[in-house]
């Protein structure tokens, strides 16, 4: 199964990311199918190589993360209310 995930290309203490297409199943630090943008949150820059490519990704019921899809939302490429995608450690 493939999903849409961000994939960390930073340095230590400045993250940042790439949107990749990847097996759920496997690490998104090692083989990628295809990426397909970027994001930096830091500046709060989300950029996509081809927003037609996401969307047909998103038709072909290809799975998205909770971050991914948030993104999604705010660019406007998905019409929805934004997912609770983090949750603090139970002590």
């Amino acid at each position: 199964m493939l999903t849409i995930r961000l994939q960390r290309t930073g340095t230590k203490n400045k993250p940042a990311f790439r949107v990749v297409l990847a097996e759920s199943l496997r690490s998104a630090k090692k083989k990628v199918k295809e990426v397909l943008g970027s994001y930096n949150p830091r500046s709060k820059q989300f950029l996509l190589i081809s927003e037609e490519r996401v969307k047909k990704l998103i038709s072909i019921n290809t799975d998205i993360s909770p971050t991914v899809y948030n993104l999604l939302v705010s660019k406007g490429l998905i019409t929805g209310k934004k997912v609770k995608a983090w949750r603090p450690k139970k002590k």
